[in-house]
């Protein structure tokens, strides 16, 4: 079970856009991807059992992914509403 998420904003190399997409896309422990405007170029939720899982995706999945130049991670401590609030 997944009790840790984080969301993950992803600064893109402008001509990789689609190809970035894709690939976050097939990441399983990704659950929700967004093109956004403003600082970010991707926002994406990402959910994994623990703190090492999510820096195992992290290193070996996102930041490995062709495109990705860089990214900025918030955890989640709690979350007052919306899907994934459990209260």
């Amino acid at each position: 079970m997944r009790e840790l998420h984080a969301f993950v904003n992803v600064f893109v190399a402008p001509p990789l856009m689609d190809d970035v997409v894709q690939a976050l896309s097939k990441i399983d422990e990704v659950e929700e991807l967004y093109e956004v405007t403003g600082e970010f170029d991707i926002v994406t939720l990402v959910s994994a059992s623990d703190i090492e899982e999510l820096r195992d995706v992290m290193e070996n999945k996102i930041m490995k992914t062709k495109g990705v130049r860089s990214t900025v991670t918030s955890v989640v401590l709690s979350a007052r509403k919306g899907p994934k609030c459990t209260t």
